[in-house]
């Protein structure tokens, strides 16, 4: 510890006389004229020792820093660029400068571009300032960044010393650009609806809980944008609506799970979740094409093609390809629940038909779906928002889509039948007392039904999921900027 001190002292000291001798190390502005990336692509055919006489301002961190600061390397994000420093070609002054230079500062230079006998691209150092004086050291490059929790928690550092991290953020914000490119060209309209919320509803989860203090009430951070987004449908706003922006679920952390995540949600009147497989199955293709220029993926080495279709599988009939039990012979709860004790599942004594299917498919298929699938036709106990199948009442049209053993997709046939809607309610809310995840009573909702809700097909993707499969991310905090992490004491 005494040493960081005293590197960090030290660097304070060069700070300081640079204010010294007149130089700003922390100055308000700097005017480049290209980016490292921009003056490789116009020079690369430039020959090795030639020199041109074009002059550029560049700026970036120091990288690296060889023979006193005759060759430095900063990188400005866009790419790296060699800068050379003689002191026969600079006036004395600058050389004075840099002299008070370390890897991990901001420099500006201006000079002429040449290509040295290497072959490396290089600006011949007419001009150099210092844009900001770092304080601390930058981690040695193979070992100072090794503790994967400090990466997290100093993300700063990660992106600096990882370019891997870097660009895996860089193509979850293409994603994010080509997602709302390909539903804006299918005439979808971006809306945004509340994160404070008086009821926790739209989805089965625990809320984060706040308080309102100017109205005196509590509120929820929305576990899901789903009820508001069907009430502008209701509304007429327009009969194809979506959001890209957070929930929040208070829930525990994993691999794939993280307790704030980002979703998309929309809503298309006249469609079923018929034309939600077709339309998951587009997008997914769309943006594996833009990451990759193709429809496959190498996942922690698992290969994985996303070209449609699809396969579609009941709920059920999965669980008895893996189990040999057929739920749709099982008529009563009392019977399923034995058939999962046999299969050594547990459940709960209250647990209904519908929920025993779940858990038992949790536990038996869930992480063998390797491949692209859509797993259909879910309990109507565990859809409280989704149709009734039109030819099993005990099922929904529902789907969720599952890649290498993970939910990335969910979607329904809405419910649109309000005094369906309202039963459905009264039965998750009898389940309160024992299921902190039981879906409340919306009364707003309802009545919002009761003025007319045409058939709508809705759909909600994980995007965090989908930037870790397309960027073989094995972790959900690899393509979360800054991930919830525990408290260190």
């Amino acid at each position: 510890m005494q040493a960081k001190d005293s590197l960090r002292d030290q660097r304070i000291r060069k700070s300081q006389m640079l204010r010294d001798k007149g130089e700003n190390p922390y100055p308000y502005k700097y005017e480049r004229t290209h980016t490292a990336q921009e003056l490789q692509e116009k020079y690369h055919q430039l020959a090795s020792d030639e020199i041109t006489d074009d002059d550029v301002q560049v700026a970036g961190r120091i990288m690296a820093l060889r023979n006193s600061g005759m060759f430095i390397v900063i990188d400005d994000a866009a790419a790296r660029i060699q800068i050379f420093t003689h002191k026969d070609q600079v006036d004395p002054n600058i050389m004075d400068t840099l002299q008070l230079v370390d890897v991990g500062d901001w420099i500006g230079v201006k000079g002429k571009i040449r290509r040295t006998k290497r072959g490396e691209l290089t600006v011949n150092t007419e001009k150099l300032e210092i844009l900001s004086k770092t304080l601390r050291s930058l981690p040695e490059k193979y070992h100072g960044l090794t503790d994967i929790e400090m990466r997290y928690r100093q993300r700063y550092l990660d992106l600096i010393m990882n370019e891997e991290s870097r660009q895996r953020l860089r193509v979850r914000s293409l994603i994010l650009h080509k997602l709302r490119e390909f539903l804006t060209q299918r005439g979808f309209m971006e809306v945004e609806t509340p994160m404070l919320h008086s009821i926790a509803g739209g989805a089965a989860a625990k809320p984060f809980l706040t308080h309102h203090n100017s109205l005196d009430m509590p509120m929820y951070l929305r576990i899901a944008p789903e009820l508001h987004l069907k009430q502008l449908i209701v509304g007429g706003l327009w009969d194809k609506v979506f959001e890209i922006n957070r929930c929040f679920r208070n829930e525990g952390l994993s691999p794939r799970h993280n307790p704030e995540f980002t979703t998309l949600e929309l809503y298309e009147a006249f469609a079923d979740y018929h034309d939600m497989v077709q339309l998951t199955e587009e997008l997914v293709c769309f943006l594996c094409r833009a990451v990759h220029a193709k429809e496959e993926v190498e996942y922690q080495g698992k290969h994985i093609s996303f070209a449609a279709p699809w396969p579609r599988k009941s709920m059920v009939t999965l669980v008895q390809e893996k189990t040999g039990i057929d739920f749709h012979t099982i008529k009563s709860d009392q019977e399923a629940r034995e058939q999962a004790k046999a299969l050594g599942v547990e459940v709960d004594k209250e647990d209904t038909w519908g929920v025993v299917v779940e858990k038992i498919f949790g536990v038996t298929v869930e992480d063998t779906l390797i491949q692209p699938i859509h797993v259909t036709d879910f309990p109507r106990d565990i859809s409280p928002l989704a149709k009734a199948h039109r030819e099993d009442p005990r099922l929904t049209e529902r789907f969720e889509s599952y890649v290498n053993g993970t939910e990335i997709a969910n979607a329904f046939s809405e419910l649109t039948d309000p005094i369906d809607q309202r039963e459905r309610f009264e039965i998750q809310a009898a389940k309160k007392d024992r299921d902190s995840e039981a879906h409340p009573m919306d009364e707003g909702f309802i009545v919002a039904l009761e003025y007319g809700l045409p058939p709508t097909g809705g759909l909600g993707i994980g995007l965090d999921r989908l930037v870790m499969l397309l960027t073989n991310a094995a972790s959900i905090r690899d393509v979360i900027a800054f991930p919830t992490l525990r408290k260190v004491d």
